[in-house]
């Protein structure tokens, strides 16, 4: 193991972002300019990479191409999508295809450009821990070094001002079809992992997918089209009553706006938990065109008589389930609606159940006692997207799409990455490099809106050493 890294500098950074998924890209991007902030950026991965198992062919990005790292804040930008287009000398094809969404590969493809044009981005770097230096007033941060292969390298330690962490999601699996996923050589793969599966799923006798979401439909749909008529044998079940489309219209999508993210915020704890459990379907519903694609698709197969051997039900949980044999599996079901309940064997499960936030406390233990939380012990985030710590604590930690309970739906919005990003500058900065909107929506969410409030202002220490 040899000693850290030779470009860790010896006087601390202004900013350090931990994980370079589309949120901290987008703060990486913006950050690019401004030649007053020494920021840096770790990743454990190798290189940057954007859900790859859900990069199915035609499946589309559910923001328009507007919504890209930087635009909704600076359309100027040299590391806009539609920027990247022209340096791939494809403006002209994009501009005659008339697309609003691009393709997820698309979108993936416009990241990993910018990801490998930027300078300050490192990625194998592994964050193990953040502490509160009170002594030189700054943050550590170790973190590791890893090689080609993913093991140790080297161990390094950084010292910083200002931290962001936008560390993404895992894939989540409900509790009884944990044993499965568990269990080796036994078919049952999480939609993250889809496409690395698609193979062995075609080959198996019969399919579920678990999920009524977008992931969901999407998965369904592309093992539909490539199962031959008649011999679908798929089965697509979810906890929802319907398979629901999202809320996409005008007016319905103003609760992606940061006009509704300042509403929100000012609402009480309590409120803000009833919503937010109440808005599934601003954000977890199914793409319209998704869904009379798969329709088309069934009625396709009912031409020449007969029906699809396909079954979709919604409104039906998993109550446990397990293996017959070693290779086919049980699930037993209730129907939330009827009470009734029924078992279904198949030889292979999609679980397209959607993401958890990452889970924060392995980084974030040695902030624990600086970190104020609320009734449910969640981190407290004020509107600036900063963690609030003891007044002790000078530095100051922001959160990209960890703010669900404090800041609404759209947190994990795509179309608000760029939004929130300059919204951190500014607020680091305090020289509002990127001026936001008083106002974004046509709608007052409430009878006394909370104004539209300028970061307060708030300097970086002088710069040494020539920076």
């Amino acid at each position: 193991m040899t000693h850290p890294p030779s470009h860790e500098p010896a006087s601390p950074r202004d900013l350090v972002g931990i994980g370079i998924g589309p949120c901290n890209l987008s703060l990486a991007a913006l950050a690019h300019p401004l030649p007053e902030l020494d920021a840096v950026f770790y990743e454990q991965r190798p290189a940057f990479d954007w859900h790859p198992g859900l990069l199915i062919e035609g499946a589309t990005v559910q923001v328009p191409f507007l919504a890209d790292l930087v635009t909704l804040v600076d359309p100027t930008s040299p590391w806009s999508f539609l920027n990247y287009l022209k340096d791939r000398e494809r403006l002209f094809p994009f501009y005659f295809a008339e697309h609003f969404h691009i393709q997820r590969a698309e979108y993936d493809a416009y990241c990993r450009w910018v990801a490998e044009a930027l300078p300050g981005l490192r990625f194998r770097h592994q964050v193990d821990a953040v502490r509160w230096n009170p002594e030189r007033d700054v943050f550590e941060v170790d973190f590791t070094q890893l090689d080609a292969d993913g093991e140790a390298e080297a161990l390094g330690r950084t010292h910083t001002r200002n931290i962001v962490l936008g560390i993404g999601s895992v894939p989540y699996v409900p509790d009884p079809l944990q044993p499965l996923v568990d269990a080796p050589g036994v078919p049952v793969v999480h939609a993250a992992d889809y496409l690395g599966h698609r193979d062995s799923l075609l080959a198996a006798g019969h399919v579920t997918v678990v999920g009524s979401g977008q992931s969901g439909a999407e998965v369904f749909l592309d093992l539909l089209r490539r199962r031959p008529a008649g011999r679908e044998k798929l089965h697509w079940i979810g906890r929802t009553e319907a398979f629901a489309p999202m809320e996409y219209s005008k007016l319905g999508l103003e609760h992606f706006t940061p006009d509704y993210t300042r509403y929100f915020h000012a609402l009480p704890e309590a409120v803000r938990d009833r919503l937010v459990a109440a808005q599934w379907q601003l954000h977890k519903g199914i793409d319209a065109g998704t869904l009379a694609a798969i329709h088309d698709e069934l009625y396709r197969r009912t031409l020449h008589g007969g029906w699809p051997d396909a079954v979709l039900t919604p409104g039906v949980r998993v109550r446990t389930a397990g293996r017959i044999a070693t290779s086919r599996i049980e699930l037993h079901l209730e129907h939330l609606q009827q009470g009734s309940r029924s078992r279904l064997t198949t030889d292979a499960v999609v679980l397209a159940t959607g993401y958890r936030d990452r889970p924060l406390g392995r980084i974030l233990a040695g902030l624990d006692p600086y970190i104020r939380r609320d009734s449910s012990e969640r981190p407290r985030i004020d509107q600036e997207y900063r963690l609030v710590l003891d007044p002790s604590v000078t530095g100051s930690v922001y959160v990209q799409n960890a703010e669900l309970h404090t800041h609404g739906v759209g947190a994990p919005d795509l179309g608000l990455a760029a939004w929130r990003s300059a919204t951190i500058l500014n607020s680091l900065t305090g020289k509002a490099p990127y001026p936001l909107p008083s106002r974004t929506a046509f709608t007052s969410f409430g009878l006394e809106d909370p104004p539209a409030r300028v970061p307060q202002a708030r300097q970086l220490t002088p710069l040494v050493d020539g920076r």
